[in-house]
Order: structure tokens, then sequence, then C-alpha cells
């Protein structure tokens, strides 16, 4: 079947490359790295959301303590969208809230999945 052969390979890439997306949002907050957030960010969660988009999101790149780094990541989101988004209109389309719905249900599979292939959990035998 199509791509049935490389179902490990790709789903290390969504990990991989989930895990970079989510840290660079983590720099942003935090040092307004490589831009500046794009509106005002409060304070607290700054302060909490920032180090854990910068802790996690290479730890579940490199594949180290995946699944307790991404299951942390989904409840961040989770939290995110109903703090930001939710309260603003029902549908994700109209509030805003469809990358913060992603992240959610993507770092919820990666936690269940485990960190899989090319990984630091698999090297040690952890995976």
């Amino acid at each position: 079947m199509f791509m049935q052969a490389y179902t490990n390979q790709t789903y290390a890439l969504l990990r991989i490359f989930t895990g970079l997306l989510f840290f660079w949002h983590g720099t942003q907050k935090l040092f307004a790295f490589p831009v500046p957030s794009p509106q005002e960010v409060p304070d607290f969660v700054v302060y909490i959301a920032g180090p854990i988009q910068l802790i996690c999101g290479p730890l579940i790149a490199v594949g180290l303590f995946t699944r307790w780094s991404a299951f942390l990541c989904s409840g961040l989101m989770a939290a995110a969208y109903w703090m930001a988004h939710g309260t603003q209109a029902f549908l994700p389309i109209m509030n805003g809230g469809d990358l913060a719905i992603i992240y959610c249900f993507a770092f919820l599979f990666i936690s269940a999945q485990g960190s899989g292939v090319w990984s630091v959990d698999e090297a040690r035998g952890a995976a």
C-alpha cells in the first residue's frame, strides 16, 4: 500500500518538526526571537507557556522523554485554546484557535505513540 513502508519514518518526521515548530513559539515568547509576538501576551502566559515550549519542543524533536513532554504540551494547548480562543466564537475558523487545536491533538497522538525511530529514547532502549 502507498507509503505504508514508511510509516515509522513519517511519524518521526511529524514528531521532529512539530517539536521544532513548538520550540520557536517559546523563543518568540521569551526572547522575541526570531520575531516578536504579533500581539501582547500576558505575563503568566509568557512565564508558563514559554518555558514549556522552549524545553519540551526540543525534547519531543530529539525524542527524549517524549511521552511526558508531549502530554504536557497537549494539555498546555488545550488550556491555551479555551483561555484565548474558545470563548471568542464556537468554531476554530472563527476564533483563530486552529493552530492550538492541531498542536493539542498532534501532541496527544505523539504522547500515545511514543518516540519511535530516530529518537534518543530508542537509542537508549526506552522507546
